[in-house]
């Protein structure tokens, strides 16, 4: 007689897909390669296009090419992605990765033409500024007051001498610290609380028909 031997088959999970991953899970599936897989970086670069294109906009606004800058950013999350040793921080990581390489750029971009010095001196008192929003529930009017309040912030952001703008963008929208911010502006941490905190008074000059007055 022949004993038989059931020999169970191996059936393969079917693949998840890229987009059902949550971020840190596709940000480990990237570095799972020497290359991250081409779907994955896709659907990494889908997800997080706008955080870099917003960055670069409040960083340049003036400058034409920030599509080129935000390849680049790409190009180099794809080459280093896997030096990452936290998923988790991958926004913070591509942050950094997007500033320092903004201000690679400005560098080279004073060196062609020559040093301008844009901190020029203002008659402005160091310090803090607090905005208080109102939390009750907008209606109509307040909806497009808001929106007007932005559309001038954003411009009034733009209007800052570059040194401030690039200061407070790095600790007001990308959440830096001082340290982080001088570390990447090559200045001391005393210039960087000057700097943001003259940029936080500009900012309120130039805003204050939008904030009221007690």
């Amino acid at each position: 007689m022949f004993s038989t031997w059931s020999v169970p088959l191996r059936t393969s999970k079917p693949a998840v897909s890229p987009s059902e991953l949550t971020n840190s899970e596709l940000v480990a599936l990237c570095q799972q390669r020497l290359r991250p897989d081409r779907v994955a970086f896709a659907e990494l670069l889908r997800r997080y296009q706008g955080h870099v294109d917003k960055l670069l906009y409040h960083l340049a606004p003036d400058w034409a090419d920030r599509a080129d800058l935000s390849q680049e950013v790409w190009i180099r999350v794809y080459r280093n992605i896997r030096r990452l040793n936290e998923p988790a921080k991958f926004k913070g990581w591509l942050g950094r990765i997007t500033t320092n390489l903004f201000y690679d750029e400005l560098r080279r971009r004073k060196r062609s033409r020559g040093t301008l010095s844009l901190d020029a001196p203002l008659n402005l008192e160091d310090g803090s500024v607090e905005w208080d929003v109102p939390a009750a529930d907008p209606g109509p009017v307040d909806t497009l007051m808001t929106q007007e309040f932005y559309t001038q912030l954003h411009q009034a952001i733009a209007d800052l001498p570059e040194v401030f703008r690039t200061a407070i963008v790095l600790r007001e929208i990308q959440g830096l610290a001082y340290e982080e911010i001088a570390e990447i502006t090559n200045v001391s941490l005393g210039t960087v609380k000057s700097r943001i905190a003259r940029a936080r008074q500009r900012l309120q000059v130039d805003l204050q028909p939008y904030l009221g007055s007690e």
